[in-house]
């Protein structure tokens, strides 16, 4: 089996930033594709960014060019840096991997990220 540490949420103003860690361990061969995912009060979850094993990347719209993913594969860890954040991003952000040969997706524990003054 797969399990998903997270860790960099936090409490930042507008205009912020923070850096969002999964660590991934267990059956790590098994993921082709990691990402973020995030559920503001009130709302459904969304994706925020996903990750290939080649590197390609998928962003929100509404996090373009203010968040970037990455993956480190020596250390089984995909990041998610977010600057310029606003208030709308406030959500309990998620870890994700999904694997290979239908063995179903993986989820973090969540970690709370919230933008206020």
């Amino acid at each position: 089996q797969v399990r998903l540490v997270e860790s960099g949420g936090g409490l930042v103003q507008p205009g912020g930033s923070l850096r969002l860690s999964c660590v991934a361990s267990g059956s790590i061969l098994s993921i082709y594709r990691m990402g973020w995912y995030r559920r503001a009060p009130g709302k459904q979850r969304e994706l925020v960014a996903r990750i290939t094993t080649d590197g390609s990347t998928h962003y929100a719209d509404s996090v373009k060019g203010r968040f970037t993913i990455s993956r480190d594969n020596d250390k089984n860890t995909v990041y998610l840096q977010m600057n310029d954040l606003k208030p709308e991003d406030t959500a309990v952000y998620y870890c994700n991997a999904d694997r290979r040969y239908n063995l179903g997706a993986v989820w973090g524990q969540g970690t709370q990220v919230t933008v206020s003054s």
